[in-house]
């Protein structure tokens, strides 16, 4: 089938609009008209990473909408059914046995090769292959193939404007909380960087009544927004010019009686990792969600010293299956309330809507078609 997409043709252009032939679903494939996808950061920046040779690609990895067609073998999965689409895992390795799905041992395969395992393209243009599968999905389409292990089914009820963001972003931040810190009402918690995933770790903390959360951000928007959680804003550049690293630390320290108990950080800057393990208390941990540098400090003795940890997490170690259900509970009791960060644009506005994410005058926006 013909179907519009949004392509990026070679690295680091802009997204243009264009048909391509869709392959028919598969036995084990998903057919689903995309009615809204989020625009994740790493949408934005996988754009630059790849190689030239897996150009034309399409992205989009946080897409949901309704079943037009289901493979023979999928089940639990109905024609009219809506869904949000999520990362792939394969479901049988040790890890996804283990409820690990993010560390899959095929999750490399899977998400980012922009192919099927056996090689093929999902899309073609003009006879030649075009790359997608992104997150099984590749939901900057107005059609994608995806898989029963992606698809999480919804309530018909719901809008799907405002929950595609939970397939990725949402999950991640409020992951990082619930799966990994799982903090109580006596600990502390420090976001740095809050933008959607940070705000929804944010949100999340307040869901779970954790007694002092802090927001680290160099953006006024972004605290007074983190500020309607019950987040205490901190703006670097507002304190003293000398050593502002240290400034920094000694900052978080105060708000938190000495030391956070957690920490998540989404800049991926080096130095604001540095600075958030330093911030936290004795044994306290540090959550890294943001992929940007290959390398960055730490302060070895700080660290060994005090017990403290420093880890990565991928989609905050939720199995989306059941953590966007879980997420939507909490919304739906009131709990997780993250409506008010989402803005929409229409398809065709995505390279508008890159502008305004990046400039922060928006925290999320969503695609509509």
């Amino acid at each position: 089938m013909r179907t519009t997409v949004a392509v990026v043709n070679a690295p680091g252009q802009d997204f243009t609009f264009e048909e391509v032939e869709l392959d028919g679903p598969r036995a084990d494939e998903v057919l689903v008209r995309i009615v809204a996808t989020g625009l994740c950061h790493t949408d934005i920046t996988m754009r630059t990473m790849l190689p030239a040779e897996m150009f034309p690609n399409v992205f989009g990895h946080e897409g949901a909408g309704v079943v037009e067609e289901v493979g023979a073998d999928v089940e639990g999965i109905a024609v009219g059914d809506h869904v949000v689409l999520s990362l792939r895992s394969c479901r049988a390795c040790p890890r996804c046995e283990a409820g690990l799905v993010g560390y899959c041992d095929s999750s490399l395969l899977l998400n980012y090769m922009g192919m099927r395992m056996d090689g093929s393209t999902t899309m073609s243009r003009e006879g030649a292959p075009v790359f997608g599968s992104f997150f099984g999905q590749s939901s900057f389409a107005q059609h994608a193939l995806a898989y029963a292990d992606n698809c999480v089914v919804v309530d018909k009820s719901l809008d799907l404007t405002k929950i595609a963001p939970y397939g990725c972003g949402f999950q991640t931040g409020a992951g990082a909380v619930l799966n990994v810190l799982r903090p109580g009402p006596e600990d502390s918690l420090v976001v740095y960087g809050v933008g959607a995933v940070g705000l929804a770790a944010i949100a999340a903390a307040q869901a779970e009544g954790v007694r002092t959360i802090v927001a680290v951000d160099l953006m006024a928007s972004r605290l007074e927004v983190a500020a309607r959680y019950g987040a205490v804003g901190v703006n670097p550049a507002d304190l003293e010019a000398n050593d502002l690293g240290t400034q920094l630390v000694d900052r978080v320290k105060e708000l938190t009686g000495g030391g956070a108990t957690g920490a998540i950080d989404t800049t991926a800057v080096p130095e604001v990792i540095k600075q958030a393990a330093q911030g936290l208390g004795i044994r306290g941990e540090l959550v890294i969600l943001g992929l940007g540098a290959p390398e960055f400090p730490v302060d070895a003795i700080d660290i060994m010293q005090n017990g403290k940890v420093v880890r990565g997490s991928v989609e905050g170690d939720s199995d989306p299956l059941e953590m966007v259900p879980r997420l939507i509970a909490l919304h739906e009791a009131g709990r997780f309330d993250v409506d008010d960060l989402l803005v929409s644009y229409p398809f065709t506005e995505v390279n508008a809507a890159i502008a305004d994410v990046t400039s922060g005058k928006v925290v999320k926006p969503v695609l509509v078609w």
